[in-house]
């Protein structure tokens, strides 16, 4: 019995020094979210067949080539203030300069912190498929709704 008691307790002990798993659950930074629209009907979504998007003079982003879309969400840079994309439709280039604000919030210690955007704005915009855009908020925490609307 002495023997199943120390058993017992040398389990017990094992069992409260364990420590509980940092799994990360938590949303981590959120994307920018774009939304296309018909120029000549701004209210009726819009599909564009997208040949490639890339960060301005750097990576390709796989996931949107030869494809198309009615909405997309693409990273910011969270080193930076500024992003800049080039986004190719038929064969037709638009740049998009986007500039933010970054707010760092900790999340916890498993998932540590993500970025949220402030102050998003459009600093220019080359016109060559892309007719008009719309602002809807100014502030990127999440990526379930559009953020900005792109008319072509």
């Amino acid at each position: 019995m002495k023997k199943y008691s120390t058993l017992i307790i040398l389990a017990l002990i094992l069992m409260l020094s364990c420590e509980k798993d940092d799994i990360c659950l938590e949303n981590t930074t959120p994307y920018l979210m774009l939304k296309f629209y018909n120029f000549e009907n701004d209210t009726l979504v819009k599909t564009i067949d997208i040949d490639s998007i890339r960060v301005l003079n750097k990576e390709l982003i796989s996931d949107y080539t030869a494809k198309s879309f009615d909405s997309i969400s693409i990273p910011l840079d969270i080193n930076r203030y500024k992003t800049s994309y080039q986004i190719t439709s038929k064969k037709t280039t638009d740049t998009i300069y986007f500039s933010y604000d970054r707010k760092d919030i900790f999340v916890s210690r498993s998932c540590g912190y993500k970025t949220n955007f402030e102050n998003l704005a459009i600093d220019s915009t080359t016109n060559n498929w892309i007719k008009a855009y719309n602002i809807n908020t100014t502030i990127i925490d999440n990526d379930t709704t559009a953020h900005i609307n792109i008319y072509h």
